[in-house]
């Protein structure tokens, strides 16, 4: 056994080669089967459906959480992700006598330092290091033209009514920053998804509009709002979807989502 400090300032105590690992949040479990075993990865959450493997492992709840049927899976350590599993939860798992350990991620380099993270506490070194080296490369192939470009502002809408947006302080923003463009967003609030007003989002008219395909965004979204169609997004039609689980896990599929932005912006 030995005593790590997680990404929340936590001392966790767990084995030093863990045989028997699950993670409570999809992002996580996209980790795991990045970089551990697979076969020790025994189980996952309702919400887990990346990679197709995953599929193949017992379910667990975590919203509500269902501790009996994690404590009957046995795993050796349960890894989280902050702001998915809150510390209540993972105090009474603690009583259960299996450890927790958090991860957080507020940047891109975050989540590469995860991984290598993740890595050393299931003696997956080696692997974790490949995974992360090759992430680290496709970002900088995918950022290497976008330097000068110049950057349109985006604002991502991640709720029509009231209209709750990507705020400036989430890992959207860096994603935006390797992708060649810029949260629309100047202002920083405590909330990471804060809710705006449409005079707000009419003062900073942003170039483009993340949310849904312009006729989806027309039927729920502008026809909702319809003094927001003198933004610029709108009469650009630069309003696009992409795909939510590349835009809300922060996992190795990062890059996924760093091209797609990129592709958009373009």
């Amino acid at each position: 056994m030995h005593t790590v400090t997680d990404d929340l300032g936590r001392k966790v105590t767990l084995p030093k080669q863990p045989r028997r690992v699950l993670a409570l949040a999809p992002s996580m479990t996209e980790m795991l089967f990045a970089v551990a075993d697979t076969a020790s990865i025994v189980g996952r959450t309702q919400n887990c459906d990346y990679p197709a493997a995953a599929l193949t492992k017992p379910v667990v709840n975590n919203y509500p959480m269902d501790y009996e049927r994690l404590l009957s899976l046995k795993p050796d350590v349960v890894f989280a992700t902050d702001g998915i599993i809150s510390l209540e939860v993972a105090a009474q798992v603690q009583k259960l006598g299996i450890p927790i350990y958090f991860q957080a991620y507020d940047s891109v380099t975050d989540i590469l330092r995860g991984i290598r993270t993740l890595g050393q506490l299931l003696q997956r070194e080696e692997k974790a290091n490949a995974v992360a080296d090759s992430l680290q490369r496709i970002i900088n192939q995918l950022a290497t033209d976008t330097a000068r470009a110049a950057r349109p502002t985006v604002l991502a809408i991640t709720w029509k009514d009231p209209i709750y947006v990507y705020g400036r302080n989430t890992l959207f923003t860096d994603k935006l920053r390797y992708a060649g463009g810029k949260n629309a967003l100047t202002e920083i609030f405590a909330q990471p998804y804060p809710a705006l007003t449409r005079e707000y989002i009419l003062k900073m008219d942003p170039e483009v509009i993340i949310g849904g395909s312009f006729e989806q965004m027309e039927k729920t979204f502008f026809s909702l709002y319809p003094e927001l169609r003198r933004i610029k997004a709108y009469k650009q039609k630069r309003i696009y979807e992409v795909t939510d689980d590349l835009m809300s896990r922060p996992s190795p599929r990062v890059v996924e989502g760093i091209a797609e932005l990129k592709a958009v912006l373009r």
